[in-house]
C-alpha cells in the first residue's frame, strides 16, 4: 500500500477541527468537491472509514480521530523539515520578524507562534505589536518577514490570506442604561453616542467606521481614542463610556460580568482577519510555516470565545511591545 496523500491528512485534521468539510475545504483554499473527493481517496488508501458525513456537518469516527491524531505528528514533522531545509538552503537564518495588529498579537499570535517553535525549537522570533496600518506599512517595505492585521481592506502591492475570522461586540459597564436595555441599540443610534475607540489606522476602528457607513451613517467625535484594547476595556470598565472592540478582547470581561455586550440591529461586525506579505517576493523558509500554522484551522470567533493562553516563547523586537 502506498502511503497517503499529505494533502489528504491535513484535510482530516481541519475536518476534526472544524467539524464540516466545507469550513476545512475553505480554510485549504479548495472546493467542497475536491475536498470530499480527496477525503474518500485517502479512506480507500487506507481502506478505513475515517469520516461520518450528516446533515450537521462532518464529525471523525473513532478510527478517523486516531488517524488525524498520528497525522497532526506526521504535519509537524513535515513543517519542521520545510523550515530546517530553507535554512541549508540559506533562504533564513533562524530569525523571523513579524508583525501583528493588536488583536491578533494578543490573542492569537502568540499560540502560532508557540506551534512553530515546537515544530523549530532553535528558530529566533521577533513580534511587533501595532495597529494594521503600520503593520502594512512594515511588510510594504519588506521590513517583516509576515504581518497579520485586522483591517477591512489591503493596500495594494501586498499579497494576503485569509488566517482567522473575529467579529467586534459593543460593549458597556455595568451601570450604562443600554446594560438593561430589551431592544436593540440602531446604527443611527449608535453614530450618534460618543464612544470610546481605537486610534485611526486600527483594524478595530476601520471596521467600525465602514460598517457605520454601509448603514448610511457617521459617527460623531469619539469619547475618547486611546491606543490599545487594553486602555479601552479598562476605560469600559471604570465608567467612562461604551465602546466597540474585539468579542476576543472582551471575551473574559463578558463571562465574568465585569461587561455587557449590545446588540446592534443590522450592523454587520464581523471581519477577517489576514497574514499580508510583499506581492512580488515568494514567501518562503520560517515565514511560510508559520502561515501554515496560522491558516491551519484557526476557530473562529464566537460569542463565548475565550483569549488564548499567552506563549512567553516568542521575543519581542527592540522598541516593540511584548506579546502578552
Amino acid at each position: 500500500m502506498t502511503g497517503p496523500d499529505i494533502e489528504g491528512l491535513r484535510l482530516l485534521v481541519l475536518v476534526g477541527e472544524a467539524g464540516s468539510l466545507g469550513r476545512a475545504a475553505e480554510r485549504l483554499r479548495i472546493s467542497q468537491p475536491a475536498a470530499s473527493k480527496r477525503l474518500s481517496a485517502l479512506e480507500r488508501r487506507l481502506r478505513l472509514v475515517l469520516v461520518v458525513r450528516g446533515p450537521r456537518g462532518s464529525e471523525l469516527t473513532p478510527t478517523g480521530r486516531a488517524v488525524a491524531a498520528w497525522a497532526e505528528r506526521v504535519l509537524a514533522e513535515i513543517d519542521a523539515l520545510v523550515v530546517g531545509a530553507a535554512a541549508l538552503r540559506g533562504e533564513q537564518d533562524n530569525d523571523l520578524d513579524v508583525a501583528a495588529s493588536m488583536t491578533i498579537a494578543e490573542h492569537l499570535a502568540p499560540a502560532w507562534i508557540g506551534t512553530l517553535r515546537q515544530r523549530a525549537p532553535e528558530l529566533y522570533v521577533r513580534l511587533q505589536v501595532t495597529n494594521s496600518e503600520h503593520v502594512a506599512a512594515l511588510a510594504a517595505r519588506e521590513e517583516i518577514g509576515l504581518g497579520f492585521l485586522e483591517s477591512p481592506t489591503v493596500p495594494g502591492g501586498l499579497t494576503s490570506r485569509r488566517v482567522a475570522a473575529d467579529r467586534l461586540a459593543v460593549v458597556v459597564p455595568l451601570d450604562h442604561p443600554w446594560a438593561r436595555r430589551r431592544t436593540p441599540v440602531r446604527p443611527d443610534e449608535l453614530a450618534r453616542t460618543p464612544l470610546i475607540v481605537r486610534e485611526r489606522g486600527s483594524g478595530t476602528r476601520d471596521t467600525l467606521d465602514r460598517a457605520l457607513e454601509r448603514t448610511g451613517t457617521t459617527p460623531v467625535r469619539p469619547l475618547l481614542e486611546l491606543g490599545s484594547s487594553t486602555a479601552v476595556r479598562s476605560a469600559v470598565a471604570q465608567g467612562a463610556g461604551p465602546a466597540v472592540l474585539s468579542a476576543l478582547a472582551v471575551a473574559a470581561d463578558l463571562a465574568d460580568g465585569r461587561l455587557v455586550e449590545v446588540t446592534v440591529e443590522g450592523l454587520d461586525l464581523h471581519r477577517v482577519l489576514r497574514a499580508v506579505w510583499p506581492a512580488r517576493r515568494r514567501l518562503g523558509g520560517a515565514a511560510a510555516a508559520l502561515l501554515r500554522v496560522a491558516s491551519g484551522g484557526r476557530p473562529q470567533v464566537r460569542r463565548t470565545a475565550a483569549p488564548s493562553a499567552p506563549d512567553r516563547a516568542s521575543r519581542p523586537a527592540r522598541g516593540s511591545s511584548p506579546a502578552p
